[in-house]
């Protein structure tokens, strides 16, 4: 097979060092490492929409990142297969593609978003919690975390690149934000992405530097869009969430025009047909087929492909995947099941938080030992209140979900906590 000249040695340089070269390509080995990772593992027990064991139908963060997965290897064969600008040894790797995809959700908490937004809550005066800048922190720093230290899983420049959906640091935002950023302290990972090329001034404004993303990084983002916007009215579907008279009462207070109302026919139909799941398998391939690459021009554009070229996808395409997006939204996440969750995990996530902090960060001398002896070493060689904050929520966001309620349930269930509960 002829060498891919899409590809440079800028874009496969390793952050960090170890890698020995085998067989495989660098972007094989970001593959095959992000599979065997027991951080990808945990994805699952992690929630997607449902509590993570509630059904057995419904997808995971794990299933979801499989599907992304091969949307986005899909979306690469498609483009190949389209030729001009791409050849037959000058195309977009599908296994940095594939790599980025499985790597997308990794550094999600417990709960989903739920958990997300309750641990930023509590990191909101210590540098903030995103779950796509800790992805990034798993794979620079902690994700194969063993006794003797800690390191990441030295990825490429390209892999880390395809990942960062966010580039702009917590505090370049004028005020605290939500979301949509990544930490302070990866500021180092940012300047390796680009080679340490300054970014010019218009990037800093706004979110245009949120905006501005390698190809692969835009292809694993729509992949991920066309996933979930279409799967979870799926999941909700056959979960008994959403419903036909909802989404009638729902759309009763939308501004539905003809291109939406078609959209609804298409659901309406393969509800009463029981054929939701090939109907918008067949979405997907449609979302798919809409993509074309396009050639820019920037800061990046000369040190590499992947910034030479940018995704562009059809607009109906785009204000489909909003549409449905919206309407899981509206009546699945924002359901009075869906909005229990969110309260459970604030209690959960509070409580083992706060308990934690006041026996390994608050006082001189530990109280109780609750946490595994190597989290707790983490922990005490933070010299900085801020770090050992951080190493408090990395151990709270790699917990699955059922980690997490056990972990509660014996800290604060009198009825929970025999011999056979501890393991």
């Amino acid at each position: 097979m002829p060498q891919n000249r899409f590809y440079n040695a800028f874009d496969m340089q390793e952050w960090g060092s170890g890698r020995k070269p085998d067989y495989r390509s660098p972007f094989q080995i970001d593959r095959d490492r992000i599979i065997h990772a027991h951080a990808f593992r945990k994805l699952q027990s992690k929630t997607q929409v449902f509590l993570s064991g509630e059904y057995d139908f419904y997808r995971t963060r794990l299933t979801h990142s499989m599907e992304v997965a091969q949307i986005g290897r899909s979306i690469c064969h498609f483009l190949r297969s389209r030729g001009d600008p791409l050849t037959d040894d000058f195309y977009i790797d599908d296994a940095l593609v594939e790599a980025c995809c499985l790597a997308h959700d990794m550094g999600h908490p417990p709960f989903g978003h739920s958990g997300e937004r309750t641990l930023q809550e509590l990191m909101k005066r210590r540098g903030g919690f995103e779950g796509n800048a800790q992805t990034l922190h798993l794979l620079c720093e902690t994700m194969y975390q063993n006794e003797s230290g800690v390191r990441g899983m030295q990825p490429t420049r390209a892999l880390l690149d395809g990942v960062l959906k966010y580039k702009k640091l917590y505090t370049e935002f004028p005020t605290p934000p939500v979301s949509h950023f990544i930490y302070d302290s990866q500021s180092l990972v940012r300047d390796y992405v680009f080679g340490d090329a300054s970014i010019p001034g218009p990037l800093m404004r706004g979110m245009a530097l949120n905006d501005f993303k390698s190809v692969e990084c835009q292809i694993m983002d729509w992949a991920d869009d066309a996933a979930y916007s279409l799967n979870d009215i799926v999941d909700g579907a056959r979960a008994g969430f959403l419903t036909l008279e909802r989404v009638e009462r729902w759309a009763a207070g939308q501004p539905v025009g003809a291109e939406e109302q078609r959209h609804m026919d298409t659901l309406f139909d393969a509800i009463r047909k029981d054929r939701l799941e090939s109907a918008f398998s067949k979405k997907i391939g449609a979302f798919i087929q809409a993509c074309h690459l396009r050639e820019r021009e920037n800061f990046m554009s000369g040190q590499t492909n992947r910034y030479r070229f940018e995704l562009v996808v059809a607009e109906p395409a785009l204000r489909e995947a909003l549409f449905f997006k919206k309407m899981a939204n509206d009546i699945i996440f924002e359901s009075p099941q869906l909005e229990q969750l969110e309260h459970k995990a604030r209690i959960i996530l509070n409580a083992l938080y706060n308990a934690i902090w006041e026996n390994y960060a608050q006082r001189n001398e530990r109280i109780i030992t609750i946490l595994p002896a190597s989290v707790s070493r983490l922990i005490d060689a933070e010299k900085a209140l801020d770090g050992k904050a951080r190493r408090i929520c990395d151990y709270l966001s790699g917990l699955t979900d059922g980690m997490i309620i056990r972990t509660y349930r014996r800290l604060f269930d009198p009825e929970f906590g025999s011999f056979r509960d501890l393991s």
